[in-house]
């Protein structure tokens, strides 16, 4: 259950949470400090439940005692169905922050010809309500 977050509460010391990526599951970093967080890569595991979880429970915690500035850096070269749900899920707990006046920024990064992950950044934005920085940058090229 998502509580508001208040000012008087007392800061809690939270680990970061980090996954090294693969050919089929994302890098994750989770920095509870700054608020940097990132998922860059594939997003195809066999159980996104089971890689997802995790994740969500973290920024369940997170939320309720969050950095004063949270950034969100998602750059992912494809994602499957059971991702995009977890992906959302993820975006949920950004809004939940927006909601309650908390500095955040989204940066969704694609490949300048990659149309289709420009338009799920648009339905995305559509679904949670919040703005996202959409970069683009040339294929095969670092973003």
């Amino acid at each position: 259950m998502l509580r508001p977050v208040t000012v008087d509460q007392k800061l809690q010391i939270m680990d970061n949470y980090e996954i090294v990526g693969n050919t089929k599951t994302p890098t994750i970093m989770l920095n509870a400090e700054d608020g940097k967080m990132l998922i860059e890569g594939r997003s195809n595991p066999e159980n996104a439940r089971e890689f997802f979880q995790p994740v969500i429970d973290w920024l369940d915690e997170y939320i309720q005692h969050p950095a004063e500035r949270t950034d969100l850096r998602i750059n992912l070269e494809l994602f499957n169905t059971s991702s995009s749900k977890y992906l959302l899920e993820v975006l949920r707990r950004i809004r939940y922050l927006a909601d309650h006046d908390h500095l955040f920024n989204v940066a969704w990064l694609y490949e300048e010809d990659d149309l289709e992950m420009l338009d799920t950044a648009e339905a995305y934005e559509m679904m949670t309500g919040l703005r996202f920085e959409k970069i683009s940058y040339p294929e095969g090229g670092e973003a």
